[in-house]
């Protein structure tokens, strides 16, 4: 079993991921919705920073460490920045931000390790970009270099309205602007691949197929 189709499982079994009628954000009705916020017990946080961990590392990119952007992030850095520690004997540093500046004590609104050399952003997921922006700016602004973004579950969807569209992902996007890659744990092809070959699940995958026709990039 690859690593991708490990983490679907994975996130099945944790009732992160679901299949079912789901209203998006964007105000459509999608038939499978992730929620990492529900990776929330200490077991399943560890096993989702060694696979966060995983990917990172089979992705080759060359990195200092890791920025988790507020609120999200700042437990996928600390456990994904442990994980990444044990597998690669060496610490690995982290550092997330506050929504707000801090006016006492060490003040700022930075939290961790100084930011500095090559950084990994990480994150859930991808949907319009916004927190990736902010996280580059923080990091540029300290001197330091954002090198790629790292997420769960890349959805490999338009994003936008129906009646508008875009021509890439999010993810492809992101990519596109910033120049760096965005390395994803899973996509919607490895959920396809995991109904495809199971029969608790195989009754999904009309509506998921119907779904990624409509919504989906070409890839």
């Amino acid at each position: 079993m690859s690593l991708s189709k490990d983490f679907v499982k994975f996130a099945l079994d944790e009732g992160v991921l679901k299949f079912g009628d789901f209203l998006t954000k964007s105000g459509r009705n999608s038939p499978y919705f992730f929620n990492a916020g529900l990776f929330n017990n200490g077991e399943s946080l560890y096993k989702l920073a060694n696979f966060y961990a995983d990917a990172l590392i089979d992705s080759g990119i060359e990195f200092d460490m890791i920025f988790g952007p507020a609120y999200k992030g700042i437990p996928l850095a600390a456990s994904t920045a442990i994980a990444l520690s044990q597998k690669l004997s060496k610490p690995i540093p982290f550092c997330f931000n506050r929504k707000e500046a801090k006016d006492h004590g060490e003040g700022g609104s930075l939290v961790g390790a100084p930011l500095s050399g090559n950084v990994i952003i990480i994150d859930d997921v991808i949907t319009a970009g916004t927190s990736v922006k902010e996280s580059v700016d923080i990091i540029q602004a300290s001197y330091a270099k954002p090198v790629g973004v790292l997420i769960a579950l890349d959805r490999m969807e338009r994003s936008g309205y129906d009646s508008n569209f875009s021509v890439n992902s999010s993810v492809e996007r992101v990519q596109q602007v910033y120049g760096f890659p965005v390395v994803s744990i899973a996509n919607l092809n490895d959920i396809m691949d995991v109904i495809s070959e199971s029969d608790e699940f195989k009754k999904y995958e009309e509506a998921v197929q119907a779904y990624r026709k409509q919504y989906g990039i070409t890839q």
